[in-house]
């Protein structure tokens, strides 16, 4: 009789093209690298892919539309929080982007995997693992600018259903909603966010 093998736990970590494993269930700030997060967001579509244009709508795109509103309506804010503005959708270079109507039926595991990746991101980067109330809230208000945007100019919907589900039109200026609303080739996005991270981390 063949013996039987033991079982093995089921994987739970994912290898990085820097060669890095990152852990989901217990993710290490050592093993997170923003060459890798650049990479893998530049290569996740907003939107589930169902926008115009040549190329997706890349979450790395989209991280850089979140910054870029809020420097527009708040130059001076601490640049601390621009950083985490830019970084709030990190997670999603590993568990991908979920539309929110699915997010809502999946419940609270996605969500608890999300947090403690862009925890140990934070700390990876030098930012609190918790954000503050208000700088959640300033995020929030950015990202809420930026999808209202990104739904009318590239996913179809009419400007009264992207402000019932969205809020306002920030109202960039029109040179930037050409840049940032035209989807850029991954490998532009990627470079784009690697520089951005760059000027604002001061690496």
């Amino acid at each position: 009789m063949t013996a039987r093998l033991p079982k093995t736990a089921t994987r739970a970590w994912q290898r990085m093209l820097s060669g890095r494993r990152l852990d989901l269930l217990d993710p290490s700030p050592l093993d997170i690298e923003i060459a890798d997060i650049a990479h893998g967001l530049a290569r996740v579509a907003r939107w589930n892919g169902q926008t115009h244009g040549a190329h997706i709508f890349s979450v790395a795109q989209h991280t850089l539309l979140v910054e870029a509103v809020m420097r527009e309506h708040t130059p001076r804010i601490d640049i601390q929080v621009r950083l985490a503005a830019l970084l709030h959708d990190a997670p999603e270079y590993v568990i991908g982007d979920m539309i929110s109507p699915f997010k809502a039926v999946i419940g609270g595991s996605y969500k608890a995997v999300e947090k403690r990746l862009l925890a140990a991101i934070h700390i990876r980067f030098g930012l609190p693992p918790v954000l503050p109330p208000e700088t959640g809230r300033q995020i929030k208000a950015a990202d809420m600018g930026a999808a209202y945007l990104e739904a009318t100019h590239l996913a179809g919907f009419s400007e009264p259903e992207a402000k019932r589900l969205f809020g306002n039109d920030p109202r960039l200026p029109a040179a930037m909603i050409d840049d940032y609303l035209t989807p850029w080739p991954a490998s532009e996005a990627e470079n784009r966010l690697l520089a951005r991270f760059q000027s604002l981390h001061g690496l």
